[in-house]
């Protein structure tokens, strides 16, 4: 996909215009940061404890973003409505817990992104599913805690996205208009949270994408298929004419 193919993704009206917004909201799993070899990692914990070789990677990768319940689901075939599913999910987010960055990084170049917004002075946060147990930690072994202006879990709300509760709690944190921030994120439900709260929303399609349909059928207002492009776009957030 090309840069042009990118910014002409059709818009939802003209209030995607990305300089009429002043802040940015991310997914944190497979927008910010490369969870999944961590995230992998404690599932096949599981397996291993039960004798079983471990999943293939290129088999989980696609489902970090979808937690416990995708890496679960992914390895043993069992989802939430199972019996067992719920002590294994405390199994899986015990194992995880315990080596939360073994090899956890920010995607190459999302540094970059995050230094432009932080020089020009664009507020930015992080909205995850992830539960704060989790998340915060996280967030402080990557030196990000002190940057972000905000962070919303997926427990700090009483829902989880794809409601948008978790993004109008981040920007009422920010102390500015759902209707002025864009939110980025690499699964479809971020793309209809974000919708639900009246923002503007960036499809990372470098990220882990486990859904079945593609990016680019999210209608999302833009679709970011590298941190770059993602760097391009969000240059122009909180630029006036």
């Amino acid at each position: 996909m090309t840069q042009t193919q990118l910014e002409t993704t059709p818009l939802r009206g003209p209030s995607a215009a990305l300089e009429a917004f002043d802040a940015v909201l991310f997914d944190f799993d497979g927008t910010l940061a490369d969870t999944a070899p961590d995230l992998a990692a404690a599932v096949n914990q599981m397996r291993h404890a039960r004798g079983l070789a471990p999943a293939p990677y290129e088999k989980l990768r696609p489902l970090a973003s979808a937690g416990a319940r995708g890496l679960i689901g992914g390895a043993f075939g069992v989802g939430p409505d199972d019996r067992e599913f719920a002590a294994m999910r405390e199994e899986f987010l015990a194992n995880y817990a315990a080596n939360l960055r073994v090899e956890t990084a920010l995607f190459p170049g999302i540094d970059a992104v995050l230094d432009d917004l932080d020089a020009r002075g664009v507020r930015w946060g992080i909205v995850t599913n992830k539960v704060a147990r989790l998340t915060d930690p996280l967030v402080k072994l990557m030196h990000l805690d002190t940057r972000a202006a905000c962070v919303v879990s997926g427990d700090t709300t009483p829902y989880s996205k794809p409601h948008p509760a978790p993004l109008l709690h981040a920007a009422q944190a920010l102390g500015i208009e759902a209707q002025r921030v864009v939110y980025v994120g690499d699964d479809l439900r971020d793309v209809q949270a974000g919708h639900a709260a009246g923002m503007a929303t960036i499809a990372a399609a470098y990220g882990y994408c486990g859904n079945v349909e593609p990016p680019s059928q999210w209608n999302a207002d833009y679709v970011a298929d590298a941190a770059g492009s993602l760097l391009a776009l969000l240059q122009r957030v909180g630029r006036r004419a």
